[in-house]
């Protein structure tokens, strides 16, 4: 059994972490708060992007344009594949960071090998690095400051490479809140568009707006795809840094009390040592006592 110093020596060490899961709890709680309501924010205008597509579809079925077609390809196995993959800078942050990484390392081992990496945050380009695949672009100091500036950057990049053809397609992954307590990594795709996404069978009954798209609706749709990208990529890095501040907080919450109940068995465990040590002392005591009533009484006698 390990002695009473040793115990203290261990609690006290326990201790010391707790005040560090507790600070990283508070700050990653204000975090959170900052996090939902920009993303709170950023919803109405990412939804009105849907909405005016959903309308440009329903009113123009028949237009064509490279964002919603797909590239022809006259082999499959030579299709190029674009993946933003998002993770965090930190860890400590339980299954965020392993969940992304896992799905994306998924997607690329099934792949024709033609996959092209452009990766936020720095666990997820030290994880890639190590495992020697190419990376394209790593997006610097993105994942723990969201911002439309940063958004347009990488939506940009992506643009390029599509319309030069250097992709015939592009992902993003990232994690998505589908509520205050689950966290769950998604994949969702970029370019192109995919007008089965808005040619959805209404009603004969329902009531369609007459709408007028000048000077085209290609000219139109040009103009509106890079906002749209650029919205749906700041959301996706806004929800993914919110999730990562949530699993963080879970993780720092779940460590602390755990924290707390090794403290409460160290505590119980000291006070046996302690409890030991005194009954100890004590035994050796009355044995001494007795030892000296012994030998004052054989001089007694002699």
């Amino acid at each position: 059994m390990a002695g009473a110093r040793e115990i203290q020596g261990r609690m006290k060490s326990i201790r010391d972490t707790m005040k560090i899961t507790n600070a990283m709890y508070m700050i990653s709680s204000s975090k959170l708060k900052r996090a939902k309501k920009a993303l709170e924010q950023t919803e109405p205008y990412f939804y009105m992007l849907q909405y005016t597509l959903e309308r440009i579809m329903r009113n123009f079925p028949d237009v064509e344009h490279p964002y919603f077609d797909a590239h022809p390809i006259d082999d499959p196995a030579k299709k190029r594949t674009g993946y933003i993959v998002i993770t965090g800078d930190k860890g400590l942050a339980g299954a965020y960071n392993h969940n992304v990484i896992k799905m994306a390392q998924r997607e690329m081992d099934a792949g024709g090998g033609n996959d092209m990496l452009f990766i936020v945050g720095q666990l997820g380009y030290h994880y890639i690095a190590k495992k020697g695949i190419p990376i394209d672009t790593h997006f610097h100091y993105t994942a723990q400051n969201p911002t439309l500036g940063r958004a347009r950057v990488i939506s940009e990049r992506m643009l390029e490479l599509y319309n030069q053809r250097q992709l015939d397609e592009i992902f993003i992954i990232y994690t998505k809140m589908t509520d205050a307590a689950h966290m769950e990594a998604t994949m969702s795709r970029l370019l192109p568009v995919g007008r089965e996404l808005y040619n959805v069978p209404l009603p004969a009954d329902t009531p369609m707006e007459a709408l007028e798209l000048l000077p085209s609706p290609e000219v139109v749709i040009e103009r509106i795809i890079p906002h749209y990208i650029g919205g749906f990529v700041f959301g996706a890095l806004v929800e993914s840094f919110t999730s990562e501040q949530n699993s963080r907080m879970m993780a720092m919450e779940a460590a602390t009390t755990s924290a707390k109940e090794m403290l409460k068995a160290l505590q119980i465990q000291y006070n046996r040592v302690r409890q030991a040590a005194i009954t100890q002392e004590i035994t050796e005591v009355i044995s001494g006592a007795k030892a000296l009533r012994r030998k004052k009484g054989g001089a007694l006698r002699r």
